[in-house]
């Protein structure tokens, strides 16, 4: 995948950690991934742009919420996120963060699908997203594990425009759908493992490219991370899922050229 010159709506165009200790993420992820992570100023509130060969890839910043978790979180593009915050009610998801400028940057907004899951909107300004994606040490995917799966579907589609391509993962492990705008597949949902634990909610999991999927978990382990998911093959490809020092789940992957 080339880099990311162009913002295009209704697909992925950002990924941010929030976190319960910043500065230890920002050495975390600096450290794993080669990333180099500054505040993006005195008005920022302490976030962090993370750059990998001089390009934006992700963003580091402290929770807003004392009691909520550390977690990466989802953006999708849109031109209009106050009219996207209307199609999400009225598809029967919620508002959590009503739209807002962030600076210059742009405008963003947080949603919560019917489902539970988290995921958020940017309407560029200045800062258009991803300028570099599917590239090692960037961001390579993306997964919705739902609790209510088809409801799901139905209010992406209904949202965003997505078409579904759906395949079978396998004898007693359900189906695996892909997320397709214009035909590309743009990211992935299935219903979550019936045996995780109960409290857990529906969430978007993000996934970073890497050259050597074992070598990067056993790096993200060795840094202090803890292992949830151990490399494994899947028909595109490998791919491990890991939790960093302050709890908040990412994935590992390289995809089949």
């Amino acid at each position: 995948m080339p880099d990311a010159k162009t913002f295009v709506v209704n697909a992925p165009a950002w990924v941010d950690l929030a976190s319960k200790d910043a500065a230890a993420s920002r050495d975390y992820y600096a450290k794993l991934f080669g990333w180099k992570v500054e505040i993006a100023g005195p008005d920022a509130g302490g976030y962090a742009l993370a750059k990998s060969g001089g390009k934006d890839v992700a963003g580091i910043g402290p929770v807003q919420d004392p009691n909520a978790p550390s977690a990466w979180s989802l953006y999708i593009g849109t031109r209009d996120v106050d009219a996207l915050a209307k199609k999400v009610e009225a598809a029967g998801g919620k508002v959590v963060a009503p739209p807002f400028d962030v600076l210059k940057s742009g405008r963003m907004a947080v949603f919560q699908d019917p489902s539970g899951a988290f995921i958020s909107a940017w309407q560029p300004n200045e800062m258009h997203g991803f300028e570099v994606m599917g590239k090692a040490n960037s961001y390579g995917w993306t997964e919705l594990n739902s609790r209510n799966f088809d409801t799901a579907k139905g209010f992406y589609t209904k949202v965003f425009g997505w078409t579904q391509k759906v395949s079978p993962m396998g004898e007693g492990q359900g189906d695996y759908t892909e997320f397709q705008l214009d035909g590309q597949s743009i990211a992935g949902g299935m219903d979550m493992n019936p045996m995780v634990p109960a409290e857990v909610p529906s969430y978007w999991m993000v996934y970073f490219g890497t050259d050597d999927v074992d070598k990067a978990h056993k790096k993200a382990i060795d840094l202090g991370g803890k292992e949830m998911l151990e490399p494994q093959d899947f028909p595109g490809g490998r791919f491990s899922i890991l939790q960093d020092p302050q709890g908040a789940a990412f994935g590992l992957l390289i995809m089949k050229s």
